[in-house]
């Protein structure tokens, strides 16, 4: 359980990274991609900064 508690902050990041390839690469612009795409890679990192500080 702890190893796959070390990766939740990354695979934010990438999920965060996929909303931005589909928001590329689709033919919609909203600016609610763009917004959820932000939150999710910067809960995505400080997960992995602070889950990675506690857990060894």
């Amino acid at each position: 359980m702890k190893t796959l508690l070390k990766y939740v902050g990354i695979i934010l990041v990438f999920v965060g990274v996929g909303i931005l390839t589909a928001y590329y690469f689709g033919q919609t612009q909203p600016n609610s991609m763009l917004l959820s795409a932000l939150v999710v890679m910067v809960v995505g990192l400080l997960a992995h900064i602070f889950l990675n500080k506690y857990i060894e």
